[in-house]
């Protein structure tokens, strides 16, 4: 018999989904868990389960620390994210850190019946299409308590240092002399940069480098 757990804080979110999850084929035994640390005591009581699905705003632990746990834990134990928080460096986070999944909270049921399948199958569940224009003033972010690396939201140790020198307000000539590269180098890393932020401008990336606490200490 097919075990799902849901682990969601908000009891009319966790509900539907409890509902919707009892469809993914006839007789799937779906629990649910309005915290962490009583999906902890679900899964050290019962053993482990099919799938988790963690949503990432939980009260009392970071979201992105309680899938560590879970991925350490448990690790041979599918785990997928089931968050509002579907921006890229966020999924990008969420599969280094050995999610099976990100599923955002916007699909329909069908797309997340979908995908919930598409993980049991063995497979890594990624939305296609999921890169923002820009990042304004009313994007929302998952709450973090620690930095958070650049390679953690897709970045190489070359993108973070050039992030890390427009950060101290350097330019892209005064980047280049510092990092011994060509302007027209420079260049392209910071377009990387900005397409790995879901931005269009320095601007913008200095907004989303405040917003994420990314931390440059490995990358120099």
């Amino acid at each position: 018999m097919l075990k799902l757990l849901v682990v969601e804080d908000h009891a009319l979110v966790r509900e539907g989904l409890v509902r919707l999850l009892g469809q993914v084929e006839p007789g799937a035994q779906v629990q649910e868990s309005a915290d962490f640390e009583a999906a902890l005591n679900v899964l050290d009581n019962e053993g482990e389960f099919d799938l988790v699905l963690l949503d990432l705003a939980l009260p009392g632990i970071d979201g992105f620390a309680g899938l560590d746990i879970l991925r350490r834990r448990y690790p041979a134990m599918p785990v997928a994210v089931v968050s509002a928080f579907d921006d890229l460096p966020t999924i990008t986070r969420v599969l280094n850190l050995g999610a099976s999944g990100f599923i955002p909270k916007a699909f329909s049921g069908e797309a997340l019946l979908s995908a919930v399948r598409e993980v049991l199958a063995g497979n890594i569940f990624r939305p296609t299409g999921q890169s923002s224009s820009q990042l304004d003033d009313m994007t929302p972010v998952p709450p973090s308590k620690s930095g958070v690396r650049p390679d953690e939201i897709g970045l190489t140790d070359r993108q973070g240092q050039v992030l890390a020198l427009m950060v101290r307000g350097m330019s892209n000539r005064d980047i280049a002399d510092q990092l011994g590269l060509s302007e027209g180098t420079v260049k392209i890393h910071a377009t990387a940069v900005f397409k790995v932020l879901g931005v269009n401008s320095r601007t913008q990336a200095l907004v989303a480098v405040a917003r994420y606490g990314i931390d440059f200490e490995s990358v120099f």
